[in-house]
């Protein structure tokens, strides 16, 4: 069965599928919620057994069920004021990105966005912003974060901490928080499709290897859904900074790895 699966998919040995299995159930168990900093650990751990760019290929229709499974498990959750805010922005991202992506150092964006997520976190800190009041929507900083999670998004898959820089100060209920997070990356994700199939990424191979991991993606973002619908906003939110911070010191550190 497993020499079946090898010539069929990129799973050529157990230990590429093992680490498979690792990355997907890491990034299911962010889509059901539960933060930013395993998100990113998909395409880093599977770029140990393939290509960067075929991992993150890999990924996409596996991040496109969990977006489906995410948008079931939290409907009826979300903020239509903080969407409104930050789609235009998004749409604008994405497609500065696809037109700059051949010009564009993953490095220095993965760099520059760790200190972004860095400095918003030690600003939160030193002015002990996890109790303070709730922040009020902005057209002009929910339109540039859009943008810059749109951007950050299509380039290196880092579109996370420009979305919380915008939307933890709101404050939200930790349910609204994160259907807000979900629908949003569906839709970042869905249209970064057209520009990953126009690369050639999409063979029949890489698509037989996201099949496989399908059932692992449902799984681990049932499971992350779970844990954070039973999580009080006084848990949530220490939580959600933390891993904002995890997140700015891996992308910080993939970066200066990258460039030097």
């Amino acid at each position: 069965m497993l020499d079946a699966l090898g010539a069929a998919t990129l799973y050529a040995n157990p230990a590429t599928l093992i680490v498979a299995l690792v990355a997907v159930g890491l990034v299911g168990l962010s889509k059901g919620g539960l933060g930013g900093a395993f998100a990113l650990m998909g395409v880093p751990i599977l770029s140990l057994v393939m290509p960067p760019l075929q991992a993150a290929a890999l990924l996409l229709p596996v991040l496109l069920m969990m977006d489906a499974v995410s948008l079931w498990t939290w409907r009826g959750w979300f903020d239509r004021e903080t969407l409104k805010h930050l789609l235009p922005g998004a749409l604008l991202g994405i497609a500065l990105g696809g037109l700059t992506a051949a010009y564009t150092s993953e490095a220095m964006v993965r760099l520059l966005v760790g200190l972004v997520a860095l400095g918003f976190v030690a600003r939160v800190v030193l002015s002990r912003g996890t109790g303070q009041k709730a922040a009020g929507h902005g057209h002009v900083r929910g339109g540039f974060w859009g943008a810059v999670a749109g951007f950050t998004s299509f380039v290196a898959h880092a579109g996370g901490p420009p979305f919380q820089v915008y939307v933890l100060p709101l404050r939200f209920d930790p349910k609204i928080y994160t259907g807000t997070s979900v629908i949003f990356f569906a839709l970042v994700n869905v249209i970064k499709v057209l520009p990953y199939a126009a690369l050639g990424q999409f063979d029949r191979v890489t698509l037989l290897s996201a099949l496989v991991m399908l059932p692992v993606a449902v799984v681990a973002t049932l499971l992350g859904a779970v844990i954070v619908k039973r999580m009080e906003a006084k848990v949530f939110y220490p939580f959600m900074y933390a891993m904002v911070a995890l997140v700015g010191v891996k992308l910080v550190w993939d970066g200066v790895m990258a460039l030097i």
